[in-house]
């Protein structure tokens, strides 16, 4: 397995050196992104696919009388979100679970928000998993996806060539896929190379 394999599952010691990686490397688009996400101070969010735990710390002082859970199938992501959320796990307000996007053990109707950050290149199937994170978001809720790539650049040929299994979406796509799920307001934001995608669950 290449190095950069572990961009889609970390494992072992060059897992752990990608997850640390990402959590510097990630840093400037995740921030861009999540100008466009409104929290309550109070807020429960929960982050797919949480890599290294640095945007579950973002969202935590975002929300610092909420809850932020996160979720991750590699156990060496786990273990390093765990590690930086440290004190908000002991306080109560932060939980992180091993497993996948795809049938998350979480209540139906209970996140205000999920976010997403540079991972839906990766999901299984991804319209099933959209109907996932439907399902768990609150009448009025926001599902967030933020990539560094939006499926407008020639670059984007170079990492799925690189990483096995990986799917570069434009922001047409997601929206496609989103609205199948059920959401609605689907707002596509883009930069040269960044995407930022959108959508609410509807209120009953």
């Amino acid at each position: 397995m290449s190095f950069f394999e572990n961009t889609r599952k970390p494992v072992g010691l060059g897992g752990k050196i990608m997850v640390s990686m990402m959590n510097l490397g990630h840093a400037p688009v995740a921030t861009w992104g999540l100008e466009f996400l409104h929290l309550s101070p109070e807020a429960r969010v929960l982050d797919c696919g949480c890599g290294g735990g640095a945007n579950m710390k973002r969202l935590l002082k975002k929300c610092p009388h909420g809850i932020v859970k996160g979720i991750d199938y590699s156990p060496v992501s786990v273990e390093k979100t765990k590690k930086v959320n440290e004190a908000a796990i002991a306080e109560g307000h932060c939980a992180v679970l091993q497993g996948s996007v795809a049938d998350m053990s979480f209540a139906d109707d209970w996140f205000d928000v999920v976010t997403a950050f540079e991972t839906v290149y990766f999901w299984p199937n991804l319209p099933e998993c959209f109907q996932e994170v439907y399902r768990v978001l609150k009448p009025g809720g926001t599902f967030l996806i933020c990539n560094e790539s939006n499926g407008d650049t020639n670059k984007d040929e170079k990492w799925t060539d690189i990483i096995g299994g990986m799917t570069i979406y434009k922001g047409t796509e997601l929206k496609t896929y989103l609205e199948q799920a059920g959401f609605r307001d689907i707002q596509i934001h883009k930069t040269k190379s960044w995407l930022c995608v959108t959508g609410s669950k509807q209120k009953v």
